[in-house]
């Protein structure tokens, strides 16, 4: 099957955009909770709506698409489907639980995991139901950001919270707070499903569109007018509209942005040519290493802002907000560093390496009988 040369690029986009929503949890001296319910400046709000909830609707956006793929790939080699991709995504859930606990309260790994062992379910089904799923699984979401947008309106402001657990506390201190606080960390995972739900079955309907494909240039126009034309603005002016639009800013109005994101990168890697350039294949490499980049940039982050490493956030907390982003780039130079690197003596990324191992361990003996004949 032909690789899709743009999906490469467009997971290191999102990846690295992920981190550019995540920095800014690492760099708050207090935490996640000095960055809900407080007043910014206009510089941190504006450099904060650039990528905030974008590459994480960009990113379930593709996994859908890979979903797809798995999809099709069972339906040419005659397997039985979902068959061995409940193991794959119970895998995920597996390093998503282990992520969380070890290193990131907000992983999205464990939500995707639960995400695909519903949409493997749907994604065979008539365009019908498909679309049926995604108008209710949209209403619930809906009706969700709602309901909290509600609340966030009408509750008192925030002071920051004052905790010291990330500028001061170690390693243990943090993973035993998220062990006892799972409610409080693992509550996106819970109500974010619905939105996932929609967004993999767009993912996986777009590519059967042939949004990838050089015909699909009509589609992707629309989706880019759609998403940059349309929805940006719109969350821009929700960006700025304060703490109590908090979920629309990140839940509705971002995942429409990624959309266009989606046209507008893959317009470009099509009308690309010649040899790719350090740039862009850094990208691409960072796309083929993807949960080893996202895994890592994650500790790499942790250790640069947190206490128990170089306690940065707490440190360069006054040259808040533009050492932020120059944090973020200098991590998205090493993994595209690093990622390239790797890539010349092995296939796949180190913590993709581990999970192929892991998924095919339970079936190692049933092809080595086959192969031997018994």
């Amino acid at each position: 099957m032909k690789r899709i040369d743009a999906l490469d690029v467009l997971r290191g986009v999102a990846i690295l955009g992920t981190l550019g929503t995540n920095i800014w949890i690492f760099t708050a001296p207090g935490g996640p909770a000095d960055l809900l319910g407080t007043s910014t400046g206009a510089a941190e709000t504006f450099l904060r709506f650039l990528t905030n909830g974008k590459f994480l609707g960009l990113l379930t956006l593709l996994f859908g698409v890979g979903l797809e793929l798995q999809y099709r790939s069972a339906v040419r080699k005659g397997l039985r489907w979902p068959g061995r991709y409940l193991w794959r995504a119970s895998l995920l859930f597996v390093e998503g639980l282990l992520h969380y606990i070890l290193i990131f309260e907000f992983d999205v790994l464990m939500g995707y995991a639960i995400t695909s062992m519903i949409v493997a379910y749907l994604i065979g089904r008539s365009d019908r139901v498909v679309r049926g799923w995604m108008i209710g699984a949209g209403a619930v979401h809906l009706v969700i950001v709602g309901l909290i947008t509600l609340a966030l309106l009408y509750a008192p402001p925030q002071a920051p919270s004052g905790s010291t657990l990330f500028s001061e506390g170690s390693w243990l201190d943090q993973v035993q707070s998220r062990l006892q606080n799972p409610g409080v960390y693992r509550l996106e995972l819970i109500f974010i499903i619905p939105m996932g739900i929609v967004l993999f079955l767009a993912g996986s309907r777009l590519l059967r569109a042939g949004v990838f494909e050089p015909e699909g240039e009509v589609l992707r126009r629309r989706l880019m007018i759609a998403g940059l034309g349309v929805a940006a603005p719109l969350n821009l002016l929700t960006s700025f509209a304060g703490p109590g639009w908090f979920a629309v800013d990140r839940y509705i109005l971002p995942p429409l942005v990624a959309l266009g994101l989606l046209g507008l990168i893959t317009s470009v890697v099509l009308r690309l040519r010649g040899e790719p350039g350090v740039f862009r294949r850094g990208l691409t490499n960072v796309g083929r290493t993807a949960l080893s980049c996202y895994v890592f940039q994650n500790l790499v982050a942790s250790f640069l802002c947190y206490g128990w490493g170089l306690g940065l956030a707490a440190r360069l907390d006054w040259l808040r907000p533009w050492w932020v982003p120059v944090a973020w780039a200098g991590i998205c130079l090493l993994f595209m560093v690093l990622a390239s690197l790797w890539l010349r003596r092995f296939s796949r990324g180190p913590a993709e390496l581990a999970w192929q191992w892991a998924y095919m361990a339970p079936f190692r003996k049933s092809v080595t009988s086959v192969a031997s004949g018994k």
